[in-house]
């Protein structure tokens, strides 16, 4: 008799992962094994992932370890971390350590603390030339995402969600974004792993908690369920049609540029809107302007330097990036 459904599910989703990095390491003709990190925090996603990630990776040929990460900010988190560590190695995985982070306050408790995680992820991969760091994100946590970059009213883009391969050379993996919550619960069940709940997940001063325990709940009365599949799909549909207008304004990028910081307005004004807004906002992320700290109402102003234009003085916009319209050209500098 095969693995309970939930354990199946997990170890399916992990090996089609491995199986990728596999073939773009063998592309690569490297002579030792590929090593896989799991990042983990002892939450039931994460240690489902870390439990099928020890399963299939010496039955491919691949080396595979964990990390996780203490952000200092609760009590007693390095206890839990070292515990955490334990529970990697007793899944025989290696190598599997700890990292301590200082989490700063920019763009808020959240994301100063994700900034944080990703940049000791980074340093942990380079330090071990790992080919791969797999992340617990699930199909709820797509679905909360989508909600979230609904309510900034931020675009395709933000509708598109978590990307299931991110980073520097794709070397971000989320397996389970096709995989829903509960499944990696049960799996942990089955398994007997134990979970360590983190209380942030429940304090109702974060906002992704707020939805995950009073909006989408609020949703599916409201709608029946199936909420959090529909909105994973719409995760899916939105990237692609993200990823072709992104190819597009690339290439109306080059027909539109001039001179270091300038574009030309009525090459700009020809362009569909969706297009048009892309390529102003790649011009001023290049000119400085920090991509986190722009917004879709920055990109508007800018536009309406060309699609309402009525005489009006430049535009300031985060990173010191001053946008200013001149003799037929959008000027976008950094001073």
């Amino acid at each position: 008799m095969g693995p309970h459904p939930a354990v199946a599910a997990i170890r399916l989703a992990v090996r089609r992962v491995l199986h990728d990095v596999l073939t773009r390491h063998c592309a690569q003709a490297k002579a030792e094994p590929p090593l896989v990190l799991v990042a983990c925090s002892g939450g039931a996603d994460s240690m489902a992932l870390a439990s099928a990630l020890a399963f299939e990776a010496p039955r491919l040929g691949v080396r595979a370890g964990g990390v996780t990460v203490d952000h200092g900010l609760q009590a007693g988190s390095d206890l839990r971390a070292a515990e955490v560590v334990l529970r990697l190695r007793a899944l025989h995985l290696d190598p599997a350590e700890s990292v301590t982070v200082r989490v700063g306050k920019a763009g808020g408790p959240e994301a100063a603390a994700r900034d944080a995680r990703y940049a000791a992820l980074d340093a942990v991969a380079e330090r071990h030339g790992a080919a791969a760091v797999l992340l617990g994100h699930t199909r709820d946590d797509q679905a909360e995402t989508v909600l979230l970059g609904l309510a900034r009213g931020s675009g395709t883009r933000s509708l598109s969600g978590m990307a299931a391969t991110t980073g520097h050379l794709g070397r971000y993996r989320r397996p389970f974004l096709g995989v829903d919550r509960q499944t990696a619960r049960t799996a942990c069940l089955i398994q007997s792993l134990p979970v360590w709940d983190d209380p942030h997940n429940t304090d109702p001063a974060y906002t992704r908690s707020r939805l995950r325990h009073e909006g989408l709940p609020a949703l599916e009365k409201a709608l029946g369920k199936g909420v959090v599949e529909a909105l994973a799909r719409t995760a899916q549909l939105s990237r692609d049609d993200a990823d072709a207008l992104d190819s597009w304004a690339a290439e109306a990028e080059r027909t539109v540029r001039g001179a270091e910081g300038t574009l030309d307005v009525a090459g700009l004004f020809a362009l569909p809107p969706a297009v048009r807004r892309r390529v102003l906002r790649r011009a001023v992320i290049d000119a400085g302007a920090p991509a986190g700290s722009l917004f879709a109402r920055h990109i508007e102003e800018v536009d309406r330097l060309i699609t309402a234009w009525r005489g009006q003085g430049g535009l300031n916009l985060p990173g010191r990036v001053g946008v200013r319209r001149q003799g037929g050209r959008l000027v976008i500098r950094q001073g």
